[in-house]
């Protein structure tokens, strides 16, 4: 389990830290060429030393074979006893006359002859006759004067040594065919070779080390101005359109540098010219809704007048009265809507707190938009755990806010019931508004609290919207620290849901109802 979470950490280390896994690159890179490199010279040293060592095991083989054969051609013994004394005094000689370490010797009989001289056969005293194999003694046998050598294991003490047997045939006379076997023991070479091993392993470890180190500083030096340029686009992210990377040389991350800088001027001049824009825009419309209250009031009054006394005009002068007063009612709405915005994007809205019963703030919002939901056909259907349910909010406000959800709910709910949730928890409040009308697509959901859109132009509305209900909504769920969240589907209704802290300043991290609203019983077994 340790081990699986350090190997976790170290993979979400190298996800993170790309000079990490550069370095990390390099090295596994560096270590698969050390490998092949260290591999290719330790065969060639290894196989240069061995073959050396053969030939010249070889040479001094050949020289003791001529050397012996001369002495026993040259003899002038004739009996038995003298021929044991020559033979006796051939082995000391030859474990002697090694040029480098001393070489084990054996002088065997060839089987199968019939000699009247049976000599005993010398052989060295620490010489195991097991690593003379049969198939060596065959071709010793059957050479013609030529040395055989082969590669054989020699044990000694608690080690294996690697060694070289060379055999060829004696002919002694009076006593016949002999073998002639010398064994070399390869130990020194193969410690040559370990030590050669043992300093490629250590110098390629050293070289990792190396490699790593220069790699590190070498990627440190590269990822440093990628590292600054992040910082720098946190920084300008964060709202400091002032920072900039400094620039110096003339390199790639010199031109990186430059680039980077000219983007961030030119997004700091376009963000200039929008803020601008948008400052110009507010400011035209608060002006224009300001100057507008003076007109409208007169124009209020007059239409007022002419309303009330609309029973003593004739039918189409009535008509037009009566189409005057609702129009300049809507125009008054808009205006009022119109305001309160520009109220928010100057700053200028404070909210007037005060811990109020949460249902009697809705059940004014139902009462105000009983009337038009009766002339809708519609019914608002109040669900509540509690009666009593306190919460420190801007009463006006809120009931406005459910208000205009209402109104949403009761232009678009075709007709059918709408279900008003309240609900309560710890650190939080929630009202949600569901209806069973027409819905909306998720891309009608992504501008549903955009000013002045409207899910269907060319839809009638009957309420008298002015496009900007939703808007001012939002607005007043974020002056409260609260969420305003919508769930829709096409034809199958909507459910927007206000979230708001029990008291100012505090947090929640979850709503009390759920969204979507969990269907009853009854209509998920329909």
């Amino acid at each position: 389990m340790v081990f699986r979470r350090a190997v976790e950490r170290a993979i979400g280390l190298l996800r993170r830290n790309l000079q990490a896994r550069a370095v990390v690159t390099t090295i596994a890179l560096s270590l698969i060429a050390t490998v092949i490199l260290g591999g290719f010279l330790s065969f060639g040293i290894g196989n240069g030393l061995y073959q050396t060592r053969v030939q010249q095991v070889l040479s001094e083989s050949e020289r003791a074979v001529i050397e012996v054969q001369n002495t026993f051609s040259a003899s002038s013994a004739s009996d038995e006893v003298a021929l044991q004394s020559l033979i006796n005094s051939v082995v000391p000689k030859l474990e002697n006359d090694s040029a480098d370490q001393p070489r084990l010797v054996a002088m065997l009989r060839t089987p199968g002859q019939n000699s009247s001289q049976l000599l005993q056969s010398p052989i060295s005293t620490d010489l195991d006759l097991n690593i003379i194999s049969a198939n060596m003694r065959t071709k010793v046998q059957a050479s013609t004067g030529k040395v055989i050598y082969q590669s054989v294991s020699i044990a000694a003490q608690t080690e294996v040594h690697p060694g070289l047997v060379v055999g060829a045939p004696i002919e002694i006379p009076l006593a016949g065919m002999y073998e002639l076997y010398l064994v070399y023991d390869l130990n020194h070479e193969q410690q040559t070779l370990d030590l050669v091993q043992g300093t490629l392993v250590i110098g390629g470890l050293v070289l990792l080390v190396i490699i790593g180190l220069v790699s590190w500083w070498v990627t440190s030096r590269i990822v440093q101005p990628v590292r600054l340029a992040a910082r720098v686009s946190e920084k300008i992210a964060e709202g400091a359109l002032d920072e900039r990377i400094p620039a110096e040389g003339e390199d790639v991350i010199a031109q990186l540098a430059h680039s980077f800088n000219a983007m961030a001027d030119n997004l700091q001049n376009q963000l200039k010219q929008y803020e601008q824009i948008s400052k110009m825009q507010q400011r035209f419309v608060s002006d224009v809704s300001h100057e507008l209250r003076t007109p409208l009031t007169t124009i209020k009054l007059a239409g007022e007048l002419i309303y009330d006394n609309r029973e003593n005009f004739v039918p189409p002068l009535k008509k037009s009265a009566e189409a005057m007063n609702s129009q300049i009612q809507r125009f008054e709405t808009l205006l009022e809507d119109l305001l309160e915005i520009s109220r928010y994007d100057a700053g200028a809205v404070a909210g007037q707190f005060e811990v109020v019963n949460l249902m009697s703030v809705v059940k004014s919002a139902i009462q105000s938009i009983e009337p038009l939901a009766t002339k809708k056909g519609c019914e608002i259907v109040l669900e509540t755990p509690s009666d009593n349910i306190e919460a420190e909010i801007d009463s006006r406000r809120i009931e406005r806010l459910i208000r205009n959800l209402l109104a949403n709910a009761v232009e678009h709910g075709e007709a059918k019931p709408i279900i008003v949730a309240v609900g309560a928890g710890a650190h939080a409040v929630a009202v949600s508004v569901t209806d069973h009308g027409v819905g909306m697509t998720r891309s009608q959901l992504d501008r549903v609290f955009d000013r002045f859109w409207r899910a269907d132009p060319a839809r009638k509305r009957t309420t008298g919207g002015t496009g900007l209900g939703l808007a001012i909504s939002l607005e007043d769920a974020n002056l409260h620290s609260g969420w305003l969240q919508v769930s829709a589907k096409p034809n199958e209704g909507s459910t927007f849901r206000l979230t708001l802290p029990r008291k100012v300043g505090s947090v929640f991290s979850q709503s009390p109802l759920p969204l979507p609203p969990k269907k009853k019983v009854e209509d998920e077994t329909r």
